[in-house]
């Protein structure tokens, strides 16, 4: 009786034994699947993050492109406003001729100015030549001569002066000037050169009558 009431027992611990086991191995089973979705649902994150980071990226590619683009554009239209407006200026011509005095001339331009001894220079449509000797200056303005000392005066008639660019009138103006003697240097005879005008006229264009071998700065 005892050995059949054992073998029972040893059969129960033996199923329960086996249930355990069963159990257990569900168990990791289980846990083996869950730490298969976690690693899973891992990687799907990191190539979800993966993506954001690309597309920013992208993102920030285009923009930057765009910004350069946008640099580019801009730098392209000031060179071709900076050419266009070179052009124009070395097109602007002007052209003097005489008139009869008599026109208003209530626009005032004062100068220093200094012209190169002995040397023939055309301001406007005059032809000018100075030539110094100690505090006096012979002044021979196309073909007429004229002594100064230092203060004396010189008047260039009005004129009528037309600047145009392009064939198109930019200015039409009627123009005097008047040349006061300061006295000579450096082989150059010194002036206040004063422009008197019938309308008021920029600078940079008043300039144009001026040739580049009279050294001429706005008083």
């Amino acid at each position: 009786m005892d050995e059949i009431t054992s073998r029972d027992e040893e059969k129960a611990r033996a199923e329960k034994d086996r249930q355990l086991e069963e159990q257990r191995a569900k168990e990791q089973a289980a846990e083996k699947a869950r730490q298969e979705e976690r690693d899973r649902q891992k990687e799907r994150d990191q190539a979800m993050e993966k993506g954001r980071k690309q597309g920013k990226e992208e993102e920030r590619a285009r923009e930057k492109q765009k910004g350069g683009s946008g640099v580019i554009i801009v730098i392209a239209l000031i060179v071709l406003v900076v050419i266009a407006a070179a052009i124009a200026w070395y097109s602007v011509s002007a052209t003097v001729t005489d008139v009869t005095p008599g026109t208003a001339l209530p626009f005032t331009t004062n100068y220093a100015v200094s012209f190169p001894e002995g040397k023939t220079v055309t301001l406007g449509n005059s032809h000018i030549n100075v030539l110094s000797d100690q505090n006096e200056v012979i002044t021979d303005i196309d073909g007429a001569r004229q002594k100064l000392l230092v203060g004396d005066q010189r008047v260039i008639p009005e004129r009528r002066g037309k600047i145009t660019v392009f064939g198109v009138t930019l200015m039409d103006v009627n123009y005097k000037i008047t040349l006061t003697y300061k006295g000579e240097r450096d082989n150059r005879a010194y002036f206040d050169m004063t422009v008197q005008t019938s309308k008021g006229v920029p600078d940079m264009l008043l300039n144009r009558l001026i040739p580049s071998e009279i050294d001429a700065r706005v008083a």
